[in-house]
């Protein structure tokens, strides 16, 4: 099970190919709804009015910002969410355990190659005239409509500030002697940000990028999960520093009074994107659409602010953290890394274990 989830993942969106095949025996987003088939003939068309106020959403965000989005959604909109929460890689995962049958009405991932994979594979319902879609960062959201990055989350070095005097000031100090030992680095084979930072570091040095993670590896550095078992340690103070660090769990962190803080390397990071897209085997097409509005309007971008994420709308500026005209960034190719995502991911998982 462990390699059918894992193999999933490195295939990025392509995983959920034979998603189509299914699109056709789509059930209802709600479990609750689709039982619902026991009213009597006089009253047939109750039960598919109340199907009409229902939507499924998987999601890789944080279940904070998560719970406060499906909350305020539903009491505008008298439509019941129902949720699953978890990594880019669980989600992707899960869709394709489910392709027989789709359940997911929307999908939230953290990898906008997963996003364009799953537009690739058509299985994403395109919604152009959405709502606000105008003021999105255009890099992070599809033109034609498929895909919108509703958030964004850089990618820094999280250090322990107890145990780091200095904090590093590039990527490669992190191969230097004083961490030997000391850094965590997620999985990218279950976390989509650090699949991005990998393949985004690489689409900008291609072959010679490697060099970095071979010093990592040799100096000790560990995978360790997705990107929260890999930051853990950190605060704990059982390891030094988190390299590929989601800048919004540190700041969180931080603002609850834990021992860390995050830099962006003077050589330039990676944004790692947060798209939303509707399923084509969606049941519920008009919510999933209010959905979307409802992801790109002021009040809900105001609550990304509020989450120490990066809002995908141009005019709406994050609180209490960077925004992004004060983040470095490397040049990026989010084609190629799309493209080579799953041979990155052999090829890093291989190194490190």
């Amino acid at each position: 099970m462990f390699n059918l989830t894992r193999n999933a993942w490195k295939k990025g969106s392509a995983l959920v190919l034979s998603l189509a095949l299914g699109a056709a025996l789509a059930g209802c987003g709600s479990g609750d709804a689709s039982q619902n088939t026991a009213a009597p003939a006089s009253a047939e068309n109750k039960p598919a009015q109340a199907a009409d106020k229902v939507l499924t959403v998987y999601t890789a965000g944080p279940e904070g910002l998560a719970n406060k989005l499906i909350e305020e959604f539903q009491t505008q909109s008298g439509v019941k969410v129902e949720m699953f929460q978890g990594t880019t890689g669980k989600i992707l995962a899960r869709m394709e355990a489910e392709k027989a049958n789709p359940v997911a009405d929307v999908v939230i991932l953290a990898s906008l190659p997963s996003a364009q994979g799953l537009k690739n594979e058509g299985l994403t319902l395109a919604y152009p005239e959405a709502k606000n879609a105008d003021k999105l960062n255009k890099d992070w959201s599809d033109s034609e409509g498929h895909y919108f990055s509703t958030s964004a989350s850089a990618l820094g070095i999280t250090y322990n500030t107890k145990l780091v005097t200095t904090p590093p000031t590039s990527w490669s100090d992190l191969a230097k002697p004083e961490f030997k030992n000391q850094v965590n680095i997620p999985d990218p084979s279950l976390s989509g940000s650090a699949l991005d930072f990998i393949t985004g570091y690489l689409s900008d040095k291609r072959e010679g990028g490697w060099s970095l993670f071979e010093q990592y590896k040799a100096n000790g550095a560990a995978m360790a999960g997705a990107n929260q078992e890999a930051l853990d340690p950190v605060i704990t103070g059982a390891k030094s520093v988190v390299v590929s660090a989601v800048d919004y769990m540190t700041y969180k962190a931080k603002a609850k009074g834990e021992p860390i803080d995050i830099v962006y390397p003077q050589e330039g990071t990676v944004i790692s994107p947060r798209p939303a897209a509707i399923l084509k085997s969606t049941k519920h097409e008009e919510n999933a659409k209010a959905f979307i509005d409802y992801l790109l309007s002021d009040s809900a971008q105001r609550l990304v602010s509020d989450a120490a994420l990066l809002p995908g709308r141009t005019d709406v500026k994050a609180e209490n953290r960077a925004n992004l005209d004060e983040i470095p960034l490397l040049t990026t190719d989010w084609a190629w890394m799309g493209e080579h995502g799953p041979e990155v991911t052999d090829q890093f998982t291989k190194l490190f274990k």
